[in-house]
């Protein structure tokens, strides 16, 4: 389903997947947070090390269910565990690669620096963080011509009217995006040095904040 609402996802899987083989460490942990189906756990686990340990964590029991499924049918080497557990409430432990597929976005804003704070924290010298989210823009214009457009990519991917509709009922003060500006920011107030935008399209990004 994710694929038919995010305009360029198949792109943000690639870079997840390079990133993990340009940045993972040897002997490191990596974590997916909010690992959902496994899509971007996958692309990260078949770019490891072998020494590495892939941490998946989703807080919805059913997703980590099918996640476990999804991952017992790769014969990557990589060790990986997939976990029930809240985000917020992850320790993340001598990591060289963190990553959060539009995870961020459904965190209450209060707790959101919070989490970014325990990545910056938990990642080794040289450690990553890809930050994939749905961004919303200030100036009014943009706005509304990539609302549009998002809204057009989606009739073309089959949705239906009624189910936009539906969709974005669900998600109403539920998905609460922010700013790019907003999310450079937060990684650099969590102790990140570095933040470059490695994808925009229309309005979804992926941020790689460097430690």
């Amino acid at each position: 389903m994710i694929e038919r609402s995010v305009p360029g996802y198949p792109l943000i899987l690639d870079i997840i997947g390079i990133s993990t083989e340009h940045f993972a460490q040897p002997n490191t942990h990596c974590y997916d947070l909010g690992c959902s189906l496994g899509a971007s756990t996958l692309q990260i686990r078949q770019h490891l090390p072998d020494s590495c340990q892939l941490i998946g964590i989703d807080n919805s029991l059913d997703m980590v269910e099918r996640c476990k499924a999804n991952v017992a049918r790769d014969n990557s080497p990589a060790a990986i565990e997939i976990r029930h557990e809240d985000v917020r409430t992850t320790r993340i432990e001598n990591a060289s690669v963190v990553v959060m597929n539009f995870t961020l976005q459904f965190i209450p804003e209060a707790d959101r620096e919070r989490v970014l704070k325990n990545i910056s924290d938990g990642l080794v010298e040289g450690g990553v963080f890809l930050l994939c989210e749905k961004v919303k823009f200030d100036d009014n214009d943009q706005q509304t011509l990539f609302e549009n457009l998002h809204l057009s990519f989606k009739r073309l991917m089959g949705y239906s009217d009624l189910e936009i509709a539906q969709k974005r009922a669900a998600l109403e003060n539920v998905l609460i995006p922010n700013t790019i500006d907003e999310l450079k920011e937060r990684a650099i107030r969590a102790g990140f040095s570095r933040t470059e935008l490695v994808v925009q399209c229309l309005n979804f990004v992926a941020i790689l904040a460097i430690k």
